[in-house]
C-alpha cells in the first residue's frame, strides 16, 4: 500500500486536519522563503499572520490527536483551528485596507517585533520568525498579487475548508 492510499483510506475530517497542517507549514515555507530569498522584509501584521500560520500548523497537530471520529472532537477541531485562522484573516485585510490607504494617511504599525522581545526567553530560538520591518504600508507582490491579499486567500480557504468538512461530516457519529 503507498503511502497515497494510506492517505485517502484516512477518515475524511482526520484526511482535513492533516491538510490545514500542511497548509499552515507551507505558508510558513513560503512566508520564510519570500523574506530571506526574496528579500522581502515582513512588516509586524506579516510576522503576525506569519504566527498564525505557525499556530494553524501547531494546533493541527493537536487536533489529530482528538477523536475525529466522534463530532465533538470534529468540532473542537473546527472551534480550535478556526482561531488563528479568524485572527490571521482580520490581521491580512485590515493590511490591504491600510496598504490601500495613501502613504500619509497610513498609520504606524508598530516597532518591529525582534525590538519589543529582544531579551525575552530563548529569543534567539525563535528571532528568525520575527525579524522584520515596522513599514506594514510598503507592499510587495507575489506573481501581481499583493502578499496580504495571498494570506486572505489562504486564511479563507483554511477556514472554508474546516468548516465545510465539518458541515458535510456533522450528521456522522
Amino acid at each position: 500500500m503507498t503511502i497515497i492510499q494510506k492517505l485517502l483510506a484516512l477518515p475524511h475530517y482526520r484526511l482535513t486536519v492533516l491538510a490545514t497542517l500542511i497548509m499552515g507549514i507551507g505558508g510558513t515555507l513560503v512566508s520564510l522563503f519570500s523574506q530571506y530569498v526574496l528579500k522581502m522584509n515582513p512588516c509586524v501584521m506579516c510576522i503576525q499572520q506569519r504566527m498564525a500560520l505557525v499556530f494553524i500548523a501547531l494546533i493541527s497537530l493537536l487536533c489529530l490527536c482528538l477523536p475525529l471520529r466522534k463530532l465533538g472532537g470534529r468540532t473542537l477541531a473546527a472551534i480550535l483551528l478556526s482561531v488563528p485562522t479568524l485572527f490571521g484573516l482580520y490581521i491580512a485585510v485590515k493590511q490591504t485596507w491600510l496598504q490601500s490607504l495613501p502613504p500619509l494617511q497610513q498609520p504606524d504599525c508598530g516597532a518591529p517585533w525582534t525590538f519589543r522581545l529582544r531579551g525575552a526567553p530563548l529569543f534567539d530560538l525563535y528571532e528568525p520568525l520575527i525579524r522584520g520591518t515596522g513599514r506594514c504600508g510598503e507592499i510587495h507582490y507575489l506573481f501581481g498579487i499583493s502578499l496580504p491579499v495571498w494570506s486572505a486567500i489562504t486564511f479563507s480557504v483554511i477556514t472554508l475548508v474546516i468548516w465545510g468538512m465539518w458541515w458535510k461530516t456533522r450528521k456522522t457519529a
